[in-house]
């Protein structure tokens, strides 16, 4: 349910938000150049047409205990809908699985996990290619991140 063409203040908002969910509305209208009313109203409305989906807070995963990231390239035994809503479905319900994203070209899921260390890792991979339907399982191990940023880019001064 999308509303009017986006303004420059809604992008102006978006934006504060994604960089900061934790921002007061006072700070916001201020960077918004609106009052703290009208700003809590639009916040409201892009809620509501699904702009924004959530606040979220990005934890240190080492620091909890987690150590390894790796992704895995997952490809099932048919694309068939009930095949593919049944693995999403499960690994849906692994709390290591961050992401999971159909793919189209070189497999079928691309997968995001996280694991405390190498046995928990190894233990992940043999659930996955273990799991129903699956065939094969390419597992791809992080070395490092240099860049990782929630959300997309909004371009304020590109608006028509």
């Amino acid at each position: 349910m999308q509303r009017h063409k986006l303004d420059r203040i809604d992008l102006v908002i978006l934006k504060n938000l994604q960089d900061n969910g934790r921002i007061t509305n006072v700070d916001l209208a201020s960077r918004a150049d609106i009052s703290a009313p009208p700003c809590l109203r639009r916040v409201r409305a892009l809620e509501q047409e699904g702009y924004i989906h959530g606040y979220h807070t990005s934890v240190d995963a080492a620091k909890l205990g987690y150590t390894e990231m790796f992704f895995a390239l997952v490809g099932l035994s048919s694309q068939a809908q009930s095949v593919l809503q049944a693995f999403e479905q499960s690994v849906s319900q692994w709390d290591e699985v961050r992401e999971c994203h159909m793919i189209r070209g070189g497999g079928d899921f691309l997968i995001k996990l996280v694991a405390r260390d190498k046995a928990h890792r190894d233990d992940l991979t043999m659930r996955l290619t273990s799991s129903e339907n699956v065939i094969t399982v390419s597992t791809l191990e992080t070395i490092r991140t240099e860049k990782s940023i929630p959300g997309v880019p909004i371009l304020i001064d590109t608006l028509d």
